[in-house]
């Protein structure tokens, strides 16, 4: 192992920590964001107060190394050289380009070094980079600009489309938007800049409409998407006919459809396929209507397959908000707000290359099946701090230095010292039904012991 002396203790009481804190030396190393900073920033520029310090600060945040912005900055003042209102006003000011080019930075990084990962990845879609494409709406915050004291609405600072990669279990690209109220469809511009040839495209109806399809389409891209109720201009060609049963036993149909595109007066031929549902959705739709541009040797089994692993992004929003602190209150400012998320993403990035490090030393299998994230994340919170004291910050430049190879080989032998038992999930039993109550109309409140008490009787 290339490590020093200085990481015995931990290497053998924490490999996880290593783990992690040597992975984000490697992905938050100093000069690459201030570089990175320097690329994509328009107007906002490096006084005294560095743009790699304000990512280090979101970092300790959101792994919750740190409880909040405010105790970071107590702690770092005399580093800083700056005041606290100088750190907040940067905060606040953090544009939206450079937010989204941590997240883009941090997938590359990661996948360059996850290519020499020695363990079996079987392609969701051979031939295709598959993609999810999906938004999510950031939580409310505390009302501390101004404006926004008058209301009691919750005042929300933004949204974020991500597009994720479910082969990697990478984030790889997201964009921005400071406006909560808009639409998703109004940001087609954007994501039509995000996609490139060989993409296959997956997502929700949302996304379903014209320009965006044609724009795949035009890009060299495939998609599947559900069918909206009233975003396309179509004709149905043929009647539909049986194309079997998906692998949850769903009957499946498909027929064609010819679609327009007014503007351009284009016209496309697009596979749809209905899937029959067991269960009505919330809506009270007995159907889900897929469409697709996909050629005809990926059968209509396999997109519907692909559409239902759609929700493994819903999977990956649900542990970043519960692993990670994804979305903090205190910053309602929407710059603020969305760089925090943006940094979140990063952790997230990396936190999925340490677990494709553990699939390598232990299976894949356990990874999936018993892995627990959260006790990853509870353990780097609770070491991370005196790992910071007892092991210099130059010793930690090593992670940065290695190659692909070097820091792989590392990572391996540190996850081969894991002790699995701590990071198991504790799986519950069948849930029972809760009993009937009795109403709390006349009796306000009741004495638990006197409860016990006669239930032993």
């Amino acid at each position: 192992m290339l490590l020093g002396n200085v990481f015995h203790a931990f290497v053998h009481g924490s490999p996880i920590s290593v783990m992690f804190q040597g992975t984000l030396e490697r992905v938050f190393d100093p000069a690459k964001i201030d570089q990175l900073f320097e690329e994509h920033a328009v107007r906002q520029y490096t006084r005294q107060l560095a743009f790699s310090q304000c990512v280090q600060l979101m970092s300790d945040v959101v792994f919750k190394t740190s409880p909040s912005v405010n105790a970071w900055v107590e702690d770092h003042l005399d580093e800083l050289g700056v005041t606290r209102t100088a750190v907040y006003d940067k905060l606040q000011h953090v544009e939206l380009p450079t937010a989204e080019a941590l997240v883009k930075y941090s997938a590359q990084t990661m996948r360059s070094a996850m290519k020499q990962l020695k363990f079996e990845k079987s392609a969701l879609l051979p031939g295709y980079c598959l993609r999810i494409l999906d938004g999510t709406h950031l939580a409310g915050t505390e009302h501390r600009p101004k404006v926004t004291r008058g209301y009691r609405a919750a005042a929300l600072p933004g949204q974020v489309l991500a597009f994720y990669n479910p082969q990697s279990d990478l984030i790889e690209e997201v964009i921005c938007c400071e406006d909560a109220h808009a639409q998703e469809r109004s940001l087609t511009e954007q994501i039509l800049s995000c996609v490139k040839p060989g993409d296959c495209i997956i997502d929700d109806r949302n996304f379903c409409t014209t320009r965006l399809l044609f724009g795949i389409h035009n890009c060299k891209a495939h998609f599947v998407t559900r069918q909206h109720g009233s975003t396309l201009n179509n004709t149905l060609i043929d009647k539909r006919k049986p194309a079997g049963k998906d692998a949850e036993g769903r009957q499946l149909y498909r027929q064609e459809m010819s679609c327009t595109n007014p503007a351009s007066e284009e016209s496309l031929i697009l596979r749809r396929i209905t899937i029959e549902l067991q269960k009505p959705t919330s809506n009270g739709h007995q159907e889900l209507h897929l469409l697709t541009n996909l050629p005809e040797e990926i059968s209509d089994i396999v997109i519907a397959d692909l559409y239902r692993d759609r929700w493994t992004i819903e999977a990956a929003f649900q542990r970043l908000k519960k692993d990670l602190r994804t979305e903090i209150d205190t910053l309602a400012y929407p710059k603020a707000a969305l760089f925090g998320c943006c940094v979140a993403m990063m952790a997230y990035n990396v936190v999925s290359m340490v677990k494709s490090t553990i699939k390598a030393a232990h299976g894949t299998e356990w990874v999936t099946e018993k892995l627990s994230t959260y006790y990853l994340t509870l353990e780097i919170s609770r070491v991370a701090r005196g790992m910071e004291i007892a092991i210099p910050a130059k010793a930690w430049k090593i992670f940065g230095k290695m190659t692909d190879v070097e820091y792989v080989s590392t990572m391996i032998e540190l996850a081969k010292k894991m002790n699995l038992r701590k990071y198991t999930k504790h799986k519950r039993g069948v849930k029972k039904p809760p009993p009937k109550k009795l109403s709390g109309k006349n009796i306000k409140h009741v004495s638990t012991a006197k409860l016990l008490a006669n239930n032993t009787k």
